[in-house]
């Protein structure tokens, strides 16, 4: 199993932590929620025999100190700060991406802001449910669970959080395999930045849909197989995919579906990575095998 070396980024009012491990081009992996690059512990090993797998902490996150008062984050600033890790992690070339949750919101801004920095941006449920017909109840949802962390506290916001997706029992709700349990404690402690700072900036964004299909061609649009009942999760995803005219590609799992099955996310990444390599050589105009679209 590779082990990762570990450095630090100045970005403008923060320091970023990442680690890397591996060889070949550069894969961010950016986590979403109060996850840090732990929650990428399990599938990293199986992609760094082929790629330079870069994840990281978010600023105001774990091991990323903010140099700032904390207040109410922004996806360009996030964005920016992913420009900048790949601007000193990979200047000479052309990087994939992978964001998952509201790290897939970064991602897409990212693709956005900066398609030149880009080859392939894999977008896994970013919950931008103002794409969706009817984004009310769920803002109303979010607005809720905030309130109920100021109120009671992070355990409470949580399972409010966790009944109002429709998903799994609360107490399941931030479980993680072996492999990564060491991000158990850090992620706890991220709760709080999340509930009062990420949740609901990053939920009420509003991608750039022009520049967007501007990169289309670059952006695949997953969602998790066990997540098509959970519309705020699933919805907007496909809702993308449509205005953009691209499908969009089922991995396994859930939301979390990349520490609740590491080893096969993995693999239906690199299977996706592998066929925007096959359209690039012109040697394959066929679908992805084992990639379900929807």
């Amino acid at each position: 199993m590779p082990t990762p070396t570990t450095g630090t980024l100045k970005v403008p009012g923060a320091t970023l932590r990442y680690e890397k491990r591996g060889s070949g081009p550069v894969l961010l992996l950016i986590p979403g929620g109060a996850a840090d690059a732990g929650v990428y512990e399990g599938m990293a090993p199986h992609l760094a025999a082929r790629y330079t797998v870069v994840s990281y902490d978010p600023r105001g996150l774990s091991r990323s100190p903010l140099e700032e008062p904390l207040s109410d984050q922004r996806v360009e600033v996030w964005s920016d700060d992913a420009h900048r890790l790949l601007s000193a992690l990979a200047p000479d070339g052309e990087a994939c991406v992978l964001g998952s949750s509201s790290g897939a919101v970064v991602a897409l801004d990212l693709l956005a802001r900066h398609p030149g920095q880009l080859r392939r941006v894999v977008a896994h449920e970013p919950p931008l449910v103002e794409l969706l017909t009817d984004p009310a109840p769920h803002r109303a949802l979010f607005a809720e669970v905030r309130e109920t962390f100021r109120t009671q506290g992070a355990g409470p916001a949580m399972a409010r959080f966790s009944e109002g997706l429709g998903g799994r029992p609360a107490e399941r709700a931030t479980e993680l395999p072996p492999a990564i349990q060491e991000m158990a404690a850090r992620m706890h402690a991220n709760l709080p930045v999340f509930l009062e700072h990420i949740l609901c900036p990053f939920t009420a964004t509003t991608p750039d849909v022009p520049a967007l299909r501007a990169a289309a061609h670059k952006l695949v649009l997953a969602v998790g197989r066990d997540s098509r009942t959970q519309e705020p999760l699933y919805g907007p995803a496909t809702r993308l995919a449509e205005l953009l005219g691209r499908p969009a590609v089922e991995f396994p799992g859930g939301h979390v579906g990349c520490t609740e099955h590491p080893r096969e996310f993995a693999e239906q990444l690199l299977t996706v990575l592998d066929r925007d390599r096959e359209l690039t050589s012109g040697s394959s105009s066929a679908p992805e095998d084992g990639a379900r679209q929807v």
